[in-house]
C-alpha cells in the first residue's frame, strides 16, 4: 500500500505554468498508468495554452473558480465540475479567482508530452 499525504509534497511549477504537488506519480510512488497532482492556478492568471499528444487528463476542480478552455470551447467551471481532456486537445484554464483542482493523468504526466503553439 502506498500513501502520500498532500501536504508533504513539494510544489513546483509545470511547463504550462501552473503550480503542482504531485500526489502519486512515476517519481514518487509505485503507479505505471496514471498520475494524480494538485494544481493551483492564482486569479487573473492562466495556464499556457498547450496539449499533451499521449496523455488524458481529468480536472477535478477543489476550489475557487476558472475559465476552462479545451479545443476552442469555453466554460466556467467551478467546485465539483470534472473537465475531461482528450489527448490532443487544446486547452487553459484562466483563474477567475485562485482555482485549485485535482489533475489526473494516463498515462502518467510528463513535460516531454506537452506542447504548446
Amino acid at each position: 500500500m502506498t500513501i502520500r499525504q498532500l501536504s508533504q509534497q513539494a510544489p513546483f511549477t509545470t511547463k504550462d505554468g501552473s503550480t503542482i504537488r504531485s500526489i502519486l506519480d512515476l517519481a514518487n510512488a509505485p503507479v505505471v498508468n496514471q498520475s494524480l497532482a494538485e494544481a493551483t492556478v492564482p486569479a487573473g492568471t492562466a495556464t499556457e495554452r498547450h496539449y499533451h499528444k499521449v496523455s488524458e487528463e481529468f480536472y477535478f476542480i477543489l476550489e475557487g473558480t476558472a475559465e476552462m478552455e479545451v479545443d476552442g470551447e469555453k466554460v466556467d467551471v467551478g467546485p465539483g465540475d470534472a473537465v475531461a481532456i482528450p489527448p490532443g486537445a487544446w486547452h487553459q484554464i484562466t483563474g477567475k479567482t485562485e482555482v485549485r483542482f485535482l489533475c489526473c493523468c494516463a498515462p502518467p504526466y510528463a513535460h516531454d508530452d506537452t506542447y504548446f503553439e
